[in-house]
């Protein structure tokens, strides 16, 4: 009996000695840090928007109202943003460069008005949703007097009146 108490006794203290085995250590992980991302450029739908993501004025060669194929493609990405926003109003504007009299270039912006107005028309954008005018000569974008200001004098202005989000 004895012996059976010391063999308990020993089998306690060893056991009351033994150790477990050190965890094997995990490595960290971090959750990666998100952070929000601001949006950047104009504001969708907005009148900035318009201006730098499709553009907003289409140029005509000299003494002409026919829309070139760049022209073309311009007032095609105007007629999808339009249709995209269908609350916004348009005023289409015809410009001249200085050459010629007032009434000649009041007639040539009012058909270079008309083509880019009927040409949006013809992509499915509403007639009623625009209106034109024509300044002629009268508002310059470049007041030189030399070929590359009348290049740049010569075009049509679809400037967004109103629908547009601020």
């Amino acid at each position: 009996m004895r012996n059976t108490l010391i063999a308990v006794a020993a089998v306690a203290s060893l056991a009351a000695c033994a150790s477990r085995p050190e965890p094997t250590p995990v490595p960290e992980t971090q959750a990666p840090v998100v952070t929000p991302q601001q949006p950047s450029g104009p504001t969708a739908g907005s009148i900035e928007d318009f201006r730098v993501s499709v553009g907003d004025r289409v140029f005509f060669g000299y003494d002409r109202f026919d829309l070139s194929p760049e022209a073309r493609s311009i007032l095609e990405r105007q007629a999808a943003w339009l249709r995209q926003y269908p609350n916004v109003r348009l005023l289409v504007a015809g410009n001249c460069d200085e050459r010629g009299t007032r009434e000649y270039n009041l007639a040539l912006g009012a058909r270079r008005a008309a083509a880019v107005r009927d040409y949006l028309v013809g992509l499915g954008v509403a007639a009623n949703r625009m209106e034109t005018v024509s300044y002629g000569k009268e508002r310059p974008l470049d007041p030189r007097a030399n070929e590359e200001a009348w290049s740049v004098n010569r075009n049509g202005h679809s400037q967004i009146v109103s629908g547009a989000v601020s």
